[in-house]
């Protein structure tokens, strides 16, 4: 058992962290292109202004694509790119971006998987109350239904939001993403119902605008609780771990089930209910309907964990990491059971196709004296993490898998310092080199993943 045989082999990106294209384009300004010009926000003053220059470039990107042998690459649009106040009137010079964009996808092969958003939030709309107002719901929907009208003649997968536990825990609860600010438990709640009334809002127009029947799915995302052993004690307990609140409530937003149950389940879970009560909005039943407007796939962005077991007093205990455990450039751990741990709890839980929308790490890359980018480390995570993959796979409905990232990028507060990508980019002269994990990555889907 393995990957199915029309298994997708995708990597992603997102609008602000490639794109560039800034002035003269006829954008507006999102809440990046302003933070980004607060002094000490972003490591080296660092900004999206250029970034891969992806809007100039995006032809020759389209070929080292094609190069690797994407089935599907998923990209988000810049919501103020095509909407400049957010609503209103139509930038068409990004609209004819993106159209040539999908245009070209097609063209080589490879299936266009829109995401709607992806913290590119329109920075006349964040002046408004952004995810606070209410009216965000409404703002959104024009928004997707605008992308609808233009673009799904061809393009059929759809992703509402991207990880609405980073755009609101880090823009909005701690501070370090855009807009920078550190709000209130009660504000940050509001804005994570608006948030999630404005995917059913989206999920609604969607269809309503459809020129043919589509894939829409929504892709939060979340550090993997996975057992310590396969006891079934130990899985009991990295199950509940996984899917219980947080610890601490300044850190609340770092969890599955707030953000999944209302969507899937239709109900806010229990314990957060009670937990929050003192946080929480009014919601109404008219709401829950909405946020859980009925979607055919569940994307999930996996890239590490923690493992736990069942202690002696029937509650999940973490066990700590071994001593001198891996490690990305980021120090983020590596921790390949998440791909099979993840997955499986959450196909268990919500009964959705799943795709895994962004799995990846951060190298210390360089170009070597060969002239040649050589990324061993990426390749051990990868081949690790897909073997696990592959292994949920032969038990569950995985559909497909985005490594994160296509190429290097604006990696938001930490700028250009760290490297994600496939593809390295000389960010002074706009060079690209397929690193090895590119070419690697090739003869994986190749074979789709035989041999990991």
């Amino acid at each position: 058992m393995g990957f199915v045989k029309d298994f997708v082999w995708g990597a992603a990106t997102s609008a602000y962290q490639i794109e560039g294209g800034v002035y003269g384009t006829g954008k507006g300004r999102h809440i990046w292109d302003v933070y980004t010009k607060e002094p000490g926000r972003v490591y080296g003053g660092h900004t999206g202004e250029i970034a891969c220059d992806h809007y100039y470039r995006f032809r020759e990107d389209v070929q080292i694509m094609k190069k690797i042998g994407l089935n599907a690459y998923r990209f988000s649009i810049d919501w103020s790119r095509v909407l400049p106040e957010g609503t209103g009137r139509v930038n068409e010079e990004g609209i004819r971006f993106y159209s040539d964009l999908i245009d070209e996808l097609l063209k080589n092969g490879i299936e266009p998987y829109i995401t709607l958003f992806h913290w590119e939030l329109p920075y006349e709309l964040y002046k408004k109350g952004g995810w606070m107002n209410r009216d965000i719901a409404e703002w959104f929907g024009e928004y997707a239904r605008l992308i609808a009208e233009k673009f799904s003649d061809r393009v059929t997968h759809f992703f509402t939001l991207n990880e609405p536990q980073c755009f609101v825990g880090l823009g909005f609860l701690s501070g370090i993403h855009a807009p920078g600010l550190k709000c209130s438990l009660r504000d940050t709640f509001e804005m994570a119902h608006n948030a999630l009334r404005a995917h059913g809002r989206a999920v609604q127009i969607l269809r309503q605008y459809a020129k043919q029947p589509l894939t829409i799915g929504y892709a939060p995302t979340s550090g993997i609780s996975y057992p310590a052993s396969d006891r079934p004690e130990d899985v009991e307990a990295a199950k509940q771990k996984y899917f219980s609140m947080q610890d601490e409530d300044s850190d609340w937003t770092w969890n599955v089930a707030w953000w999944s149950d209302p969507v899937l389940l239709g109900r806010y879970p229990e314990e957060g209910l009670a937990r929050y009560e003192k946080y929480l909005p009014r919601i109404t039943g008219e709401d829950m309907r909405l946020i859980s407007e009925p979607i055919d796939v569940y994307g999930q962005n996996i890239y590490n964990g923690k493992a736990y077991r069942m202690g002696e007093d029937g509650k999940p205990e973490e066990v700590d990491r071994m001593q001198g455990y891996a490690k990305t450039a980021v120090n983020w751990p590596v921790t390949p059971e998440c791909l099979y741990w993840g997955p499986k709890f959450l196909y268990e839980r919500y009964h959705k196709p799943i795709y895994i929308t962004e799995n990846g790490m951060a190298c210390h890359d360089t170009v070597s004296v060969d002239g040649r980018v050589h990324d061993p480390n990426r390749i051990d995570f990868l081949s690790r993490y897909l073997h696990e993959l592959k292994r949920a796979a032969g038990e569950i409905d995985i559909r497909g898998y985005f490594q994160w990232s296509l190429m290097d990028n604006f990696e938001w507060e930490k700028g250009y310092a760290e490297r994600f990508g496939m593809v390295y980019v000389d960010f002074k002269t706009q060079k690209r080199i397929l690193k090895d994990s590119a070419y690697w990555y090739r003869d994986v889907i190749r074979l789709n993943g035989a041999g990991i």
